[in-house]
Formats: structure tokens, C-alpha cells, sequence
């Protein structure tokens, strides 16, 4: 998830729309980064086999599992991070559903856009900021939970991905060299990232790895592992579209 992508068309002075209650009582946030799900633009490396609105389909619908694994979340504001606008009418309407707050991605590449976020949330006054990807088909509450108490005693928490990534990354404040010099988009990153971490001084921590969806061959991998391991770690949605396009696309194969 956080190690790939290629830079979006974001703005270079972001704005936040607000729909729903300004920071007060919430000592932390977390900070969902999606892409607007738009064929062609999103998920592309799951094409083919996939086709571009079978991506995008699949990528909104991770999107809303990742807003709606926060919703019985107690101290957190959830911000979503948009690109590539979030005017969007996708993210409206997510934003008065879930009455989130929306903020723009702003930035050339992956690590700025992530160190703009996390440092205009971080500006508002919480004590920790957990940014996210929207692809991780599993990311429950309880990892939000883990984060936060690494975070009474780490500076940077990562969650890290199967693929040498990360999905997660937290911080108690603003660090913008963390994200600086990292070979975006390759199985380096999270080495590099820690080790960027360790040149600043900061204390570190890990979650467990988790799958993120990149490629068929991942999604192919996430269904089977769930399948075998008899426990559900998906939302009834986004479980069928998942099995309605392996199902599909193995026929095909």
C-alpha cells in the first residue's frame, strides 16, 4: 500500500472540508489516504486480469471497509486524505455518512504527501496521528489500538506489508525527513525507512505484517489465507467482490 503508487495530480495548497465535529475530546487521529475510486486510475496493476472498472469497484469498496472499521473507534478524529480532489462526490459522500473530516493530499511524491498530513493533523493539537492506506482488506480496530499504545513511548510506529512496505505509519510529531530519500514503490521501503528512523533518533516500533492488494497474485493469496484459516476478516461486501472476481478471472485463466 504505502510503498507504491505513482504521485497523483494533487494541489500544492490543500484544504480541509470539514463534516463533522472539529477536534476537541480526540487525543489522537487517523488519517485514511484514498484515491477516488476511477477507473484507469486506481489499482491499475490488478489489470489485467482484472478490468479497470472491476478495479475500481474493488478499490472503493476497500476504501469504505477502512472508514467503517473505525466507526466504533473511542479517541480518535478520522480524517480522510484525498486525491484527487476532495470534491469528489465519492468522498462527499462518504464524509456525510460517516461524518469524517476531509483533507487534500498534497505533495510530489508519497513521502511528502504523507509528512503533509500527518503534520497538518499533528498542527492541530493531538498528542499522535496514525496514517493508513485503504488497502489492507483487514485492517480491524484492534490495530488502531496497538498503534496507540506503542505510541505512549515510541516516536514512529510501522505496520508493515508481506511485500517489504508499509500500510501503517504513526508518529507523535511532525518528522518531515522521515519520508526523505525513501525508493518509493520498491521492497526497500521499509528498510529504509528504519533506517531513516534510527539516523533521527527515534524510538521505533513495529505491528505485525499484513497483506495489502497490489496484484491479483495478492488478492488470489489474501482469499485463500483467510479461506483456510476459518476466521472472517471481511465485510460481507467487499468478502463477494473479492470471490465474485478470483472466481471469475481463475475461470478465465
Amino acid at each position: 500500500m504505502l510503498r507504491s503508487g505513482k504521485p497523483s495530480q494533487s494541489r500544492r495548497h490543500g484544504h480541509t472540508k470539514k463534516m463533522g465535529p472539529s477536534p476537541g475530546p480526540a487525543e489522537g487521529a487517523i488519517i485514511i489516504f484514498a484515491k477516488a475510486p476511477i477507473p484507469g486510475q486506481v489499482k491499475t496493476r490488478l489489470c489485467p486480469p482484472l478490468t479497470q472498472d472491476e478495479a475500481a469497484s474493488l478499490h472503493g469498496s476497500m476504501i469504505m471497509d477502512a472508514v467503517e472499521h473505525t466507526r466504533s473507534l473511542r479517541g480518535f478524529d478520522i480524517y480522510l486524505a484525498c486525491a484527487p480532489s476532495i470534491d469528489h462526490p465519492f468522498f462527499q459522500t462518504l464524509a456525510a455518512r460517516h461524518r469524517l473530516q476531509l483533507i487534500e493530499q498534497v505533495g510530489e511524491d508519497l513521502g511528502q504527501r504523507m509528512d503533509h498530513a500527518l503534520t497538518t493533523i499533528l498542527n492541530r493539537g493531538y498528542k499522535y496521528a496514525v496514517l493508513v492506506g485503504a488497502d489492507i482488506p483487514n485492517l480491524s480496530g484492534h490495530i488502531y489500538k496497538q498503534a496507540k499504545d506503542m505510541l505512549q513511548s515510541k516516536d514512529v510506529v510501522f505496520g508493515p506489508t508481506k511485500d517489504g512496505g508499509y500500510y501503517l505509519v504513526g508518529m507523535t510529531t511532525p518528522n518531515p525527513e522521515l519520508f526523505a530519500n525513501i525508493a518509493w514503490s520498491t521492497d526497500r521501503v521499509l528498510t529504509q525507512s528504519q533506517a531513516q528512523a534510527e539516523k533521527l533518533g527515534l524510538a521505533m516500533s513495529l505491528l505485525e505484517p499484513e497483506y495489502d492488494i497490489d496484484t491479483f497474485d495478492d488478492l488470489q493469496a489474501f482469499l485463500d489465507e483467510e479461506t483456510g484459516s476459518g476466521k472472517k476478516k471481511l465485510s460481507t461486501r467487499t468478502a463477494n467482490v473479492f470471490q465474485t472476481l478470483v472466481q471469475r478471472h481463475r475461470h478465465i485463466g
